[in-house]
């Protein structure tokens, strides 16, 4: 089998891309980065997600890649010591206050050394990141222009790095178009699809082990769900407790509705 290294963050897009490429019978390799993120619940649903895998018959190798002595050296309300996660759609305004500088660079630099690694004579690399068509506008490094730059200067930069390829299939693609993707490769594998997105995490304020439905991440998920025709299978919460799937499916339609 050819390899792909994933960027798995636990979040709903890596997550699919992950089942995509088990569909397609690669060897994953999945690099989850902890950098300090207040929604650091999507670590622990990347792990739950490798062993429900592993339970049932697929074996991916995962790796988690500590980068938190960085944490208090990054501006961003992403992560923690930052300012307020933002709330509301999913839009410039809102969203471009969780960049996180550089940071799918830094990322990328590390998959490349692993993927780099793992090329042999006989079979090619793959970097597998979830990057997707509602990510362009807002996060610079999840660009086609930047991919571009970050590969010409890794083959500049190393011996037999050619051998190594990105692979971005959702580029193009929004949320509601992954969860369909989601749900072919999970059909194919007969893998059961509310058991790997129940193991996802997209909130960028989680309650707990629950998530919200407020922050625009979340509405971004939730909206994805409606336009698909089901519940989504993660429970969420507020400062009360938690709630049902349409309560938070009604709070998402009255933001769309304002929007």
């Amino acid at each position: 089998m050819d390899n792909a290294i994933l960027s798995l963050s636990g979040g709903m897009d890596s997550s699919a891309l992950l089942i995509k490429l088990l569909a397609k019978g690669y060897h994953v390799t999945a690099l989850t980065f902890n950098y300090g993120q207040k929604h650091d619940l999507e670590l622990k649903k990347a792990k739950e997600l490798r062993l429900y895998l592993y339970r049932i018959g697929w074996q991916v190798f995962g790796y988690d890649i500590d980068l938190t002595d960085l944490t208090p050296l990054l501006n961003s309300n992403l992560v923690k010591g930052g300012k307020n996660v933002p709330e509301g759609h999913y839009e410039d305004r809102n969203m471009k206050k969780t960049v996180v500088p550089n940071r799918n660079k830094i990322f990328s630099s590390i998959l490349q050394s692993v993927a780099l690694s793992q090329v042999t004579d006989k079979e090619e690399t793959i970097i597998a990141m979830g990057i997707h068509a509602g990510d362009h506008a807002i996060y610079p490094d999840c660009r086609k222009e930047f991919r571009d730059a970050d590969y010409k200067a890794f083959v500049a930069g190393n011996y037999n790095a050619q051998k190594v390829k990105y692979y971005t299939p959702y580029l193009s693609l929004d949320k509601h178009q992954i969860l369909k993707d989601a749900m072919d490769n999970c059909a194919d594998l007969k893998i059961d699809f509310n058991e790997v997105f129940k193991r996802t995490n997209t909130s960028y304020k989680p309650i707990g082990d629950y998530s919200d439905y407020k922050s625009a991440s979340s509405v971004e998920r939730i909206e994805a769900f409606i336009k698909l025709g089901i519940p989504d299978p993660v429970q969420y919460a507020d400062e009360t407790g938690k709630v049902d799937w349409e309560t938070a499916k009604q709070h998402t339609l009255n933001i769309l509705e304002n929007s």
